[in-house]
Order: structure tokens, then sequence, then C-alpha cells
């Protein structure tokens, strides 16, 4: 009888051992997560961003940099485009930097905290912990969540897959989905430094505006070459162009293309204008991420400049998420 209770106790404290040496569960993973959010004073990583949304992928270099609470700076770049934006927050607002046309946007925006961001870990993070439905699996290396978006296009983009480092909770690789889990957008993290020191005046517009500028070559002048029109592949359903003109400008041409349908919409582009000196703009609207680059929408537009052009367009129809569906439809044939 004793040496039975021996046995029993034995292998009890077996069972302890192996539940103690085991998988972490998923609530545990997040407490971890949510621990290592609130205890970080920032970070710096860098990113290859790769958009699925045209026929040939688009690969965008990503440089983040976050010091806590509130400044933020991420540098985005095309090296086959020599497109470069720099989004900014400081003390002073919230800032897109467009060094080719030597202009910076201010925006009145709560940006990060509107909605998802595909390379910034503690947005990443919030969407984990939002999403009571949140799929989670694990293996050797690596956690994997399964979530929600909070985009401000959610009804084209609302999965995403995050896949984080078991180690040390550090970001690996998202995957963002359309409602087919095809993967449009993918970020690969690389080189991510926890509690990384930031220079005095790291995150200050006109040091970042100079020194990007230094790496970035202005667009040529509006008027030194013509441009080809571009038309939106994704229009809502009905849609069809009702008129298309040209309109001489003192900096060139400028095409209107106007869609008549049960939502009608206009499409305007011209060649950027570099600015003279350096220019800071007011902004209105809300900062969204096209992917591509960085626009500005209001409740009747979404603007944003590519490649030398300013696209706009204009509808007093138009949800939210289809203005960023032809925005990005428009950004699909660019790059054909």
């Amino acid at each position: 009888m004793q040496k039975r209770l021996v046995g029993f106790l034995v292998c009890l404290v077996f069972v302890f051992m192996l539940a103690a040496c085991g998988e972490k569960s998923q609530q545990d993973v997040m407490n971890s997560l949510d621990e290592k959010v609130e205890e970080m004073t920032g970070y710096k990583a860098n990113a290859k961003m790769t958009l699925n949304t045209g026929k040939d992928s688009q690969v965008y270099d990503v440089e983040i940099w976050h010091s806590k609470p509130m400044y933020y700076r991420v540098n985005l770049k095309n090296a086959t485009k020599e497109q470069s934006q720099m989004i900014l927050r400081n003390d002073e607002g919230v800032f897109v930097l467009t060094p080719a046309l030597n202009k910076s946007f201010r925006f009145q925006s709560d940006w990060p905290q509107n909605s998802s961001q595909a390379y910034l870990y503690e947005s990443l993070v919030r969407d984990i912990m939002e999403d009571q439905e949140a799929e989670f699996t694990s293996n050797e290396k690596s956690y994997v969540f399964k979530t929600k978006t909070n985009y401000q296009n959610s009804a084209m983009l609302p999965k995403q897959s995050i896949t984080l480092n078991k180690k040390d909770l550090t970001p690996q690789n998202v995957k963002i989905m359309d409602t087919d889990e095809n993967v449009l957008i993918e970020v690969e993290f690389s080189d991510v430094q926890m509690n990384a020191k930031f220079d005095e005046g790291a995150f200050d517009t006109k040091r970042n505006m100079t020194g990007a500028k230094m790496e970035v070559p202005t667009v040529a002048p509006s008027n030194a070459q013509p441009f080809e029109i571009m038309y939106p592949e994704e229009i809502p359903d009905g849609s069809v162009i009702a008129e298309e003109k040209k309109i001489k400008t003192e900096n060139g041409e400028r095409i209107v293309i106007m869609y008549e349908g049960e939502k009608p919409f206009t499409v305007v582009q011209e060649k950027s204008r570099v600015a003279q000196a350096s220019t800071s703009t007011s902004v209105s609207g809300e900062l969204v991420d096209l992917g591509f680059t960085i626009g500005a929408l209001t409740d009747k537009t979404l603007s944003w400049s590519f490649d030398g052009v300013d696209f706009m367009v204009s509808s007093n129809d138009l949800t939210e998420s289809e203005f960023m569906m032809v925005a990005r439809s428009i950004q699909s044939q660019m790059i054909k």
C-alpha cells in the first residue's frame, strides 16, 4: 500500500513538472505581451513591406523608431521609384515629410492610435488584445496570432496573421489578408532593438527633412515631361466614365476624369510641384496609410502624391473603404 502511495505521488509530481515546463497558453502569452509593452521605453526596427496589390509586387524598406510615450519616426523607401516618405510624431504634431517635393504636411491627427499599423509593435499587440476571437498557435520558434484588423479600409483588409519570436516576443512577420485570405501586404521585421536609445533631436521635423533630402533626389520640374494618365481598376459597380478633360495650368496640365453611376466620383491628377524652399502645410483630414504612400482623407476627398504626380479622388457618395479601393487600384496601374 505504501509503495503504491509513493508511486502515485511520484507520478503526480512528474505530471506537475510536465505542466510547468509545457507550452504557454494564449492568455499567458497575452499577459506577457501586455507587460512587455507596458515596461518598454521604445524600440528601433527595420522591416521589408511587400505590397501584392498590383500585377507586380512592390517592396519597401521601412525604418521604425518609437520613444515613449508618443514620439514616432517611420521612414518608408521604395528604391526603384526613388520614392520616400517619413511619418513623424513629436510635440508639434503629426507630420508627413516628402523630401522629393521638399514639402512637409502637418495633420491634426491622433495617429497611430486611430487604426491598425502593421509596422508598429504596440499596435500589433493592441490588435491581439482587443480581438476576443483571436486564433492562437505555436511552433518551435514562434507564436502566431490571427486577428481582426482595425484599418480604415478594414472591409478590404479584415484579417491579419502576426508572428512573434517565442524567445522575446518581438515581431517577426505580419500578413494582412483580404476576405479570401489572400496576402495583400506582408511585413517582415529584422533587427528589432527594444528599449533603444535616441539622440536629442531624433524626432525633430527640420532635422529629419534635411537628412531625408540628402538621400532622395527631388523630382523633375512639373512641366518637364507629360505624365501617363492613370485610371482606377476597381470602381463601384455600375460606375462609368462620363467625361474626361485636360485643363491647362501654370504648371502644365491637370487631368479630370468624372465617373457617373449610383456613386459618382471624380479623379484629378497633375504633376507635383517642387517647393523652392522647405514648406510645411497644414492638412485638413485624417492621415491614411495607403501602403504605397500616405494620403489625406476627408469626408469628400482622398488626396496623395506618388512618383511625381498629385492625385485626388472626390465624391459626396463614396464610403471610406471605396475611396481607399479606388486609390489603391490607381496605384496598381502605376506599377505595371
